[in-house]
């Protein structure tokens, strides 16, 4: 290839890489693709309950989830049950994040337990062989009662 001929395919291969990042989503698009995970914590004797609401995803919500969980272990709460009642969608991040605690408290010595998972989380959980290695529970007396 001549050295013209470089030139312009170098030249055409850089405006391709320039318009990949050009494109940009309408504000309402932003908004499903940013999703947002409130977490409101309690405690039940010597459990803390995680009360979720939103989308465990990708970004915000698997950061939220990851860093509620890493902040109760340094304050040396080691027994977490995360109602999962208000989660309307969870991806393959989410799921990624959840087996991340889960893995994190074990280490610690301390136990990790789902209440009130959605019938999609729970088939989801069912397909993935995932719900045979989390303790799932639909009432959260029952959940509080499992801890040791």
């Amino acid at each position: 290839m001549g050295g013209q001929a470089r030139r312009t395919k170098h030249r055409v291969q850089n405006r391709i890489s320039d318009l990949r990042f050009q494109i940009s989503y309408p504000k309402e698009e932003k908004k499903i693709i940013m999703a947002e995970l409130s977490i409101r914590e309690r405690q039940a004797g010597d459990v803390t309950v995680l009360d979720m609401d939103g989308r465990i995803t990708i970004g915000e919500g698997s950061v939220a989830l990851r860093s509620a969980v890493r902040r109760l272990l340094e304050e040396g709460k080691k027994k977490l049950l995360l109602n999962l009642a208000g989660v309307g969608y969870i991806d393959s991040s989410g799921i990624g994040e959840l087996v991340s605690s889960y893995t994190a408290i074990n280490k610690e010595g301390g136990q990790l337990k789902l209440l009130s998972l959605t019938q999609k989380l729970q088939d989801l959980l069912t397909i993935t062989k995932l719900l045979t290695v989390f303790d799932a529970y639909d009432s959260e007396a029952e959940a509080l009662s499992s801890f040791k």
